[in-house]
């Protein structure tokens, strides 16, 4: 099986382009693939596959743990990449099909060889409701917003955000009391009503270096709460995107290509844990 790995800001992803719809992978699959130990490591595996529904091509997002998750901002960045630099697509618009619907990455441009700056409308956010249940300690405010995939965004009272530990607590306990579960984001605006913090609780997945789905959901919260305007800098401990809130929500960032890799598949006993 050959695959590639890529990053959006530390948000890392295996990618296998399967434009003929042959190469089936199973959750199981993805979990040994996503290993960090024993396996390649990575938060997800994305298959581009052959195009439907007007699109250029598919997207299945399979997160580390092996469960399915609707839509990636970060991860639709990494998989056109791969597509572009592969043939499969030649851009500079390319229509993706996702499990969330049809969304459309737009190259800005292509710093160098291994990094390309790509827009993606994210579709509407659906704003859903405040979640007093959620409010508590340095939590002031919670409310729930759909980005294609489910988030729980927390407004944090504290002027430093929540260390790792604080992180996982709180995303475990919002996620496992969500029907089909939840992503979490703690957020705090810092500066002029235009730059967001963030950390996230990644459903599936656990902490992440970076989250674009939850990026956009952080910056819908924070204008629908009068804290920013309708474009903000979202700041994650992987680095920055720029998430404009309209219909449809507008996310840029970078996709950086890591590496190419080649796994023997079906897996040998040992060479890849399951």
């Amino acid at each position: 099986m050959r695959l590639t790995k890529h990053h959006g800001l530390g948000n890392d992803f295996l990618v296998l382009l399967d434009p003929d719809g042959t190469q089936a992978v199973t959750p199981d699959d993805a979990v040994a693939l996503c290993h960090r130990h024993t396996g390649v490591g990575a938060d997800g595996l994305l298959v581009g596959g052959p195009p439907r529904n007007g699109a250029d091509l598919s997207m299945v997002l399979l997160n580390a743990d092996g469960s399915r998750a609707e839509m990636s901002g970060n991860g639709i960045r990494c998989l056109v990449q791969a597509a572009l630099q592969h043939g499969m697509v030649t851009g500079p618009e390319v229509a993706v099909a996702t499990d969330a619907g049809r969304r459309t990455v737009t190259v800005v441009d292509q710093r160098d060889a291994r990094t390309h700056r790509l827009s993606v409308d994210m579709g509407p956010a659906k704003v859903g409701e405040e979640r007093p249940a959620w409010v508590s300690g340095d939590v002031v405010q919670a409310l729930e917003v759909d980005l294609g995939n489910p988030h729980v965004v927390l407004l944090w009272g504290a002027d430093e955000l929540p260390g790792r530990d604080e992180l996982i607590a709180i995303g475990d306990r919002i996620d496992g009391a969500t029907p089909g579960g939840a992503n979490v984001e703690i957020i705090r605006p810092v500066a002029d009503g235009a730059v967001i913090d963030m950390v996230v609780f990644e459903r599936g997945v656990g902490p992440t270096l970076a989250c674009g789905t939850g990026a956009c959901a952080s910056a819908v919260a924070a204008h629908r709460w009068g804290l920013t305007g309708p474009t903000a800098a979202v700041h994650m401990p992987g680095g920055t995107v720029e998430v404009v809130v309209g219909d449809p929500v507008l996310l840029v960032g970078d996709a950086e290509s890591v590496a190419a890799v080649e796994v023997p598949w079906p897996p040998v006993a040992g060479e890849v844990s399951r």
